[in-house]
């Protein structure tokens, strides 16, 4: 399975449009969003627009709009809205299903992940180790680096942008491979 880590959109419909296109066509079933989205309206363009599950965390851009996303939860049925931090986690069978199925008896090897805004909440997360994967946004600038716990901290830049290349992170769960994108050259 395919997960596109986003972040740092601020309503710039154009690129999403694009990633979007690429994420279709690439077969992308979940989207992470890192916060900074910024209004309702491209939440729901989002849900529109992709039929995978969305998780979205909150960041300092969103909190204008906060209380009018919670009005609107309702109608994005593929939403996933966690607040300031996020917890998923991605079955060791992948693609079969992703919601978690509890096997008596039997182990697993799930993998865990966590998401939020800022760096410093994404290192503390990461730091716990009780996740495989932290994605965060905030700084607008693509970074990677794997902790002594072997936990990967991960920001795949901006979507919208802003100060930089735009930018987006896919992981495959199969492989365990993650990989940076640059927008403009899809």
């Amino acid at each position: 399975m395919l997960i596109a880590i986003i972040s740092d959109s601020h309503d710039n419909i154009t690129n999403i449009e694009k990633f979007l296109s690429w994420a279709k066509e690439n077969k992308i079933e979940t989207i992470i969003h890192c916060g900074d989205i910024a209004s309702p309206e491209t939440i729901d363009y989002l849900s529109k627009n992709f039929s995978g599950v969305i998780h979205f965390a909150f960041g300092n851009m969103d909190n204008n709009y906060r209380s009018a996303i919670l009005t609107m939860k309702n109608i994005w049925t593929n939403v996933e809205l966690h607040g300031n931090i996020g917890t998923t986690v991605i079955p060791a069978e992948a693609g079969i299903s992703s919601k978690i199925h509890e096997i008596p008896g039997q182990a697993r090897d799930d993998i865990r992940i966590a998401f939020c805004h800022f760096p410093d909440q994404a290192k503390e997360l990461a730091s716990s180790g009780n996740y495989n994967l932290v994605f965060y946004g905030h700084t607008h600038k693509p970074w990677m680096e794997t902790l002594p716990n072997n936990c990967q901290l991960i920001n795949p830049g901006t979507l919208g942008g802003i100060f930089s290349k735009a930018t987006f992170a896919i992981y495959d769960t199969i492989s365990k491979k993650l990989e940076l994108k640059i927008l403009e050259q899809l």
